[in-house]
């Protein structure tokens, strides 16, 4: 398996943490470190950008996007997390590769930290799960004989 981490620059102190989870899940999965690579974007908004582009590659058996938005005190968090969510599930449904969402959003920066703490609760964990169980079984259903239980 091949997958691609799309991380957001912004609240790095954040989703450095997830981008961590993300790939000591993979690895726990047995997933060679060389399959796993990291794309880095200024923020949320592009994360749905950058994964529809790296899934239209077919290069990707699946993309994890993983980013941080912390509600503040204008309703641009607002705007920002219904994009990127829209985006982000735009991407999979359009390109047919699995774009797993794992974007906290949140209301202080304590919950962020909560979320992408070390071990098994780490949102970034969650997110590279869920991609590569989609993956693995869109690859099975891809060779599945018509009608069979995948």
């Amino acid at each position: 398996m091949r997958i691609a981490l799309v991380v957001s620059r912004y609240n790095d102190f954040v989703t450095s943490r997830l981008e961590a989870g993300a790939r000591e899940y993979l690895r726990e999965a047995g997933v060679d470190d060389a399959h796993v690579v990291t794309f880095w974007v200024p923020g949320a908004f592009e994360l749905a950008q950058a994964a529809h582009r790296i899934a239209a590659s077919r290069q990707w058996d699946g993309v994890v996007t993983l980013g941080c938005l912390i509600r503040g005190e204008t309703p641009h968090f607002d705007f920002i997390a219904a994009a990127a969510a829209h985006g982000i599930t735009t991407a999979g449904q359009q390109t047919g590769v699995p774009v797993a969402f794992g974007v906290l959003t949140t209301n202080t920066a304590a919950e962020a930290m909560a979320r992408a703490a070390d071990g098994p609760s780490n949102k970034g964990r969650e997110a590279a799960a869920a991609a590569l169980e989609m993956a693995r079984l869109f690859a099975a259903l891809h060779t599945a004989t018509p009608g069979a239980r995948a």
